[in-house]
Formats: structure tokens, sequence, C-alpha cells
């Protein structure tokens, strides 16, 4: 678990912890939105996080405006500044490390996330736990309080035995929500998690959720689970269930953009077959795709590209795609990325950022063209992402080659 911080639209910190796989590169990046004046360590978060990380998701959970370890007054957020803060959270993580594909609430953070969905263009799946069909219901734990709120502008209520000030605006904000309509246009899979038991916020509110949006949508009932998921496994089954839900919804280009970065039980790759009268001429097939490699003419017939040809156009492709799908995220204005990338060999002290001292090592270069009326910042920004691709970093990485011999 590493802890992060990014600011808001109000320019605000923001607090969290990212929970990553403990072994390999994330399958997806999840986003995790908190109950109702809880925070990102509640159990429930933590639970689900990590189960999630567990099947291959990496999860961000953070703590919204003026709750937690976040700047800003609770008393002065609301149900649309919850909505930004997720924006943010997915800002964040398009930046830093991969544009969020899963979104996860619980309770009004799931509402939340129902309401978030349709701003965030990578999102492809969202699942809500025991979250109400619509903002208002939490004014039925203030019902004593609404007169004097309304009245005064604000009043302190008791929310799970903690007091919390409550603004007329708060209460306008959730009045004025129609998540019923946006659930019509989320155009996200969906998956509804709720507890038949549920004292807090009644299973018709599933319902309701499920009946408004359309297909494809999942239901999964949490049997004997309290709202708050207080019991460690009910949260962890949640998570689990969550992450193999939404796998089959996930961007294949950006949760495995060229690199063979595969679950362990679902390998892929390439297969190269080549005939002995044919020289050095290769036939490579992956999926659907066929294509050929050769070796240069001095040696070969020059029928394809040469095997680190291959080399350096993963990389170059890895690299376009990547810096093309965070511009269409960032809504930048960029026409055409172009990578050109070479590999060379050169005398090992002649690197100076290099372990290695003595013999040759390998050195791929590779020059961006970006065209687009960029700022400079944006621009080397955008060179900032390149070094963030999944070949790039399986390059940098340490690399073991396992060798069979075929049945």
């Amino acid at each position: 678990m590493t802890q992060v911080q990014f600011k808001n639209q109000a320019g605000l910190l923001l607090s969290g912890d990212l929970e990553m796989p403990t072994a390999g590169e994330p399958r997806a990046f999840a986003l995790f939105a908190h109950c109702f004046s809880c925070t990102r360590k509640i159990r429930a978060a933590v639970h689900i996080a990590r189960a999630m990380a567990d099947q291959g998701i990496a999860v961000l959970r953070f703590d919204f405006t003026g709750l937690g370890d976040s700047e800003g007054q609770f008393s002065d957020s609301s149900f649309s500044a919850n909505v930004d803060d997720l924006l943010a959270a997915a800002d964040w993580l398009a930046s830093e490390h991969q544009p969020v594909q899963i979104l996860v609430g619980h309770s009004l953070g799931g509402t939340a996330v129902l309401a978030a969905a349709p701003h965030i263009d990578s999102c492809r799946a969202v699942a809500s736990i025991n979250a109400p069909s619509e903002p208002r219901h939490v004014l039925r734990h203030m019902e004593e309080n609404l007169e004097a709120i309304r009245e005064q502008g604000s009043a302190v209520v008791n929310l799970g035995g903690r007091p919390f000030r409550i603004r007329q605006e708060f209460v306008d904000d959730v009045r004025n929500q129609d998540v019923a309509n946006r659930l019509r246009n989320l155009k996200r899979a969906l998956l509804v998690l709720h507890a038949p038991l549920d004292k807090t916020v009644a299973v018709s509110h599933a319902s309701t959720i499920f009946e408004a949006a359309l297909h494809p949508k999942s239901f999964i009932s949490l049997d004997q689970a309290d709202h708050l998921l207080s019991n460690p496994d009910d949260s962890r089954y949640a998570g689990v269930m969550i992450a193999q839900w939404a796998s089959r919804y996930f961007d294949p280009i950006a949760a495995q953009p060229a690199t063979g970065h595969d679950s362990d039980d679902a390998p892929q790759g390439v297969t190269v077959t080549g005939r002995t009268a044919d020289g050095f001429v290769c036939k490579v097939q992956s999926g659907q795709h066929e294509w050929v490699a050769d070796e240069p003419a001095d040696i070969g017939t020059d029928a394809g590209p040469d095997p680190y040809a291959h080399l350096c156009a993963a990389l170059g492709t890895c690299t376009v795609m990547t810096l093309n799908m965070y511009a269409r995220h960032k809504q930048l204005p960029v026409e055409q990325v172009m990578a050109r990338v070479s590999h060379a060999r050169i005398h090992a002290k002649d690197c100076q950022d290099c372990h290695q001292t003595e013999g040759k090592i390998d050195v791929l270069n590779r020059e961006i063209s970006i065209t687009g009326d960029l700022s400079d910042a944006q621009r080397q920004r955008m060179l900032e992402i390149a070094d963030r691709c999944p070949v790039h970093r399986t390059l940098e990485n340490e690399i073991k080659v396992t060798t069979a011999l075929a049945d």
C-alpha cells in the first residue's frame, strides 16, 4: 500500500491509499468511494481494496473533502463535491499510472460512482454496494434536524455517533440529484451488490438501481451482511466478486497494451514458425494477425523486419498507444503521435547512467513527435507519460526467459 495525495478542483489536497497487486503489473486500475461520513480506512474499504488487489487490480481509495486526512471542511462539501473529488482522483490515476477502468462505491459512495461514471471516459465497469438509489435517502438520518437546518442555514447532526455540521446547501444538492436518469445513460457494465437484511438502505433500492440501468448488468446478494459489511468475510467476498466480474470488461489496450502482460492462467503471445528450406524467413502469428520476419538482404531475403525491428516496434507501438490514450483522456489537442525507435549496442563504459561497466549493452533510442497545438509543459508531460508505457516498464524490469521443448 502506498499513501498518495492529489488536489481536487478546489485546490484542496485529498489523501488516499493505493493498493497495488503483490505480484506482477496491475491488470487494471479501480477507484473506490467510501460511505457517507466514513473514511478510506473503514474496514470494508480496506478489505475490498486488498481483495481486488489480490486479483491483480490496483485500487485507489481516498478520503472525500473534509473527511479523514483530506483537507477542507465537511460542512462545505456536498454530493456534487464528492462526484468532483472522484473525477479528480480519476485524473490523478490517469496521469500517474493508468486511466481508471472500474469504479466501486459503498453506500452513498456507490451512488456517487454511478453519478461520476458517465464523466470518466476510461471507465468500463461500475459496482455499487448497499447503495441508495437516490442521494436524498441520506436525509432520513437527519429528519429531526431538517427544520433547524432550513431555519438556521446549518445545524450539527449526529451521524454514526459523530457530530457533523450539515448546511442547507447540502440538503438542496442531494434533493436535486437525478441518478435514475443518469443510470439510463450509464453506458457501462453495472454490478449491484446488496445485503437483503440491510437495515440502513433497504434492498428495494438495489431493485430500483438494477431496473433503471440498461444491460449489461448483474446482481449479487450479500446474504447475511450488514450495511457496513463489518464482517471481514463479507467485504472480502465482495472484493473478489467485483474483480472477477469486472475482468470481462477490461479495455484490452489499457489493460494489456501489446505487452503480453497477462494473467497467470491465461498466457498469450506470438507463435513463430519457419521452414529450414526458407532460410531466415519466419511466419509470426498473434491471434488472428499474421506477418513475416526475415533478416536483411545481406544474409537473408529481406522479406520482413528482423527480430530487433520487432523489438523496436513493440516499444514504439506501445508508446504511441499510451500517449494517444492519455491525450484522449485529458482531451488534449493532439492530432498524431509518432515514435521512431532504433536498436544499437554500445560499450558499457560509454554509458554514464548504466550499472554495467564492462562489455557492451543494448540501447533502444526512442524519438517522439507529437502533432498538435500543445504547450511546452504539455509536451514535457507527454514525454514523461511515454516512460510509463507497459513495454517500456517491461524492458526496464528484470526479465526471465524460460525455455522448454514442446510435446
